[in-house]
């Protein structure tokens, strides 16, 4: 048995990804990136990141490009956390989807923020069928999120 699917960033993705985060903490949210908070599994302590906040038909979804990352386990254990742009946080309960759901999620992601993760995606992108987008989808959590008023 194989190991889930994970693609860990690289040195430099880890400080791109720092100063998304900040930016977000600090109220610059590009092209909609927010940074998620989320209870750890073991220490307890909120543990950041930035992410990439999808809305389809109305709902919105979190998707893990890079795959069951620690984040993903947190928000399984935890069930939910927070959203940070600037000084508005909105706390939220996410649901993880099944596979079976997850086609119109991922590609609609794929369209939108595929210049930024489809290398994490496996040469799978926003114009592959239904079948490769469907067999990536083990690969890439996708959680329903609800933010609490």
């Amino acid at each position: 048995m194989s190991s889930p699917y994970y693609l860990k960033g690289s040195p430099l993705n880890v400080r791109l990804n720092r100063v998304i985060g900040w930016l977000a903490r600090h109220g610059l949210s590009l092209a909609g990136t927010a940074e998620m908070s989320v209870r750890g599994r073991k220490s307890g302590r909120m543990q950041r990141i930035p992410v990439n906040p999808h809305t389809y038909e109305g709902t919105r979804y979190l998707v893990s490009a890079r795959g069951h990352s620690q984040w993903v386990r947190n928000m399984r254990a935890a069930g939910g956390g927070q959203l940070r742009v600037g000084r508005k946080v909105r706390e939220f309960s996410a649901v993880e989807l099944p596979d079976a759901e997850k086609l119109p999620i991922l590609r609609t992601y794929l369209e939108k923020w595929g210049w930024e993760v489809n290398q994490y995606f496996q040469g799978v992108t926003a114009k592959s069928s239904d079948e490769e987008i469907i067999a990536a989808a083990p690969d890439h959590p996708v959680f329903r999120i609800t933010v609490r008023k």
